[in-house]
C-alpha cells in the first residue's frame, strides 16, 4: 500500500516489558510495590519538610521540588504500566502519547537540573560554609528552582514539537512500555534525521551539562573531605557523596544510553529495561538517599510520630 493511502495513526499498542503471563503478574506486583514506596517516601519528604521549620533551608527547599518531580515522572509511566500488565490489548490514544512524551520531558528534564543545582549547594555547604548564608539566599534559591523547572518545559517543549512534527501512517506497534522520543521515532512515516539531532544536542545540554557540573561539585568536595582532621567527618561524607553519586550514575547513565546513541529501527530487549533504571527505580530511590537517612528528616519523623501520638492520647 503506497503512503498517500495510509491513514494518521490514531492509537499506539505497547509490547510491553515482557509477553510471558506469568512473568507479567510477578511484574505486576514488584512495579506496584516500588510505585506505592515512591509515593510514600516523596510525598513524606515533602509533609516532612512543610511542617518541620528546622528543614526550612536551601537544601530542603531543592528536595521539595526534587520529590514533585519525581512523583510526577512515575506517576507518569508507572500507573499505565500497571495497567498494561493486566490487560490482553496494550493500547494509549495518540493524544495519550504526547501527552506522556510531554509531561515525561518536562519533569525528567527539571531533575535533571534540579540534581545539578543541588550538587552546587552542597559544594557550597561543604567548600564554603563562612559564605554559604550570603550565596545561597532565598532569592537566589527561588531563582535556581524556577530556572530548572523553565529549562525542563523548554527541553520538553523542543523535543515534542520535534517528535511530532514527523507523519506517523500506518505501522502504530511500539516495542516499549511506554512513549519516549527515541521509540517514537522509529514508527515515523518520514526521514528523522533532523529531528534525532534536534533531540540530540538538546540532551547534550540537558544531560552532560548538568552531569559535568555534578562530577565537578563532587570533585572539589571530596578534595575539601580528605583534608578533614575527624576521621568520622571523612567516612560520613565519602558514605553521602557516594550514595548520591550511585544515584547520579543510574539516572544519568541510564538517560545517556537511551537518547545519545544513533537511532536504529528496531528495539533490543535492553533497549526496554534501561528506561526503567530513570522512570521506576531513581524515583523511589532519591527520597531514601537524600533525605530519609538524614539526621534531620529523621528527627522530623520522630518529632511528627510524637505528634500523632500525642493526639491520640487526648
Amino acid at each position: 500500500m503506497g503512503e498517500g493511502n495510509q491513514t494518521s495513526v490514531a492509537e499506539f499498542i505497547f509490547l510491553g516489558l515482557c509477553q510471558d503471563l506469568q512473568t507479567q503478574i510477578l511484574l505486576f506486583v514488584l512495579f506496584l510495590i516500588i510505585y506505592l514506596l515512591t509515593v510514600l517516601g516523596n510525598l513524606l519528604i515533602i509533609i516532612l519538610i512543610f511542617m518541620d521549620s528546622r528543614l526550612h533551608t536551601p537544601m530542603y527547599f531543592f528536595l521539595i521540588n526534587l520529590s514533585f518531580a519525581d512523583l510526577c515522572f512515575s506517576t507518569s509511566t508507572v500507573p499505565q504500566l500497571l495497567v498494561h500488565f493486566l490487560a490482553r490489548r496494550k493500547i494509549i490514544s495518540f493524544f495519550g502519547c504526547m501527552t506522556q512524551i510531554i509531561v515525561l520531558l518536562l519533569v525528567g528534564s527539571t531533575e535533571c537540573a534540579l540534581l545539578a543545582v543541588m550538587s552546587y549547594d552542597r559544594y557550597v555547604a561543604v567548600c564554603k560554609p563562612l559564605h554559604y548564608s550570603t550565596i545561597m539566599t532565598q532569592h537566589v534559591c527561588l531563582q535556581l528552582a524556577i530556572g530548572s523547572w523553565v529549562s525542563g518545559a523548554l527541553a520538553s517543549l523542543v523535543d515534542t514539537a520535534f517528535t511530532f512534527q514527523l507523519p506517523y501512517r500506518g505501522q502504530n506497534i511500539i516495542n516499549h512500555f511506554f512513549c519516549e522520543p527515541p521509540a517514537l521515532l522509529k514508527l515515523a512515516s518520514a526521514d528523522t534525521y533532523s529531528t534525532e539531532m534536534a533531540i540530540f544536542a538538546m540532551v547534550v545540554v540537558i544531560l552532560l551539562a548538568p552531569v559535568s557540573l555534578i562530577l565537578v561539585s563532587y570533585w572539589n568536595i571530596i578534595s575539601t573531605v580528605t583534608q578533614m582532621q575527624s576521621g568520622e567527618g571523612r567516612l560520613k561524607a565519602f558514605s553521602t557523596c557516594g550514595s548520591h553519586l550511585i544515584v547520579v550514575i543510574l539516572f544519568y547513565g541510564s538517560a545517556i544510553f537511551t537518547y545519545m546513541r544513533p537511532n536504529s529501527k528496531t528495539t533490543k530487549e535492553r533497549d526496554k529495561m534501561i528506561p526503567v533504571f530513570y522512570t521506576v527505580v531513581t524515583p523511589m530511590l532519591n527520597p531514601i538517599i537524600y533525605s530519609l537517612r538524614n539526621k534531620d528528616v529523621k528527627g522530623a519523623l520522630r518529632k511528627l510520630a510524637g505528634r500523632k501520638s500525642f493526639s491520640e492520647r487526648r
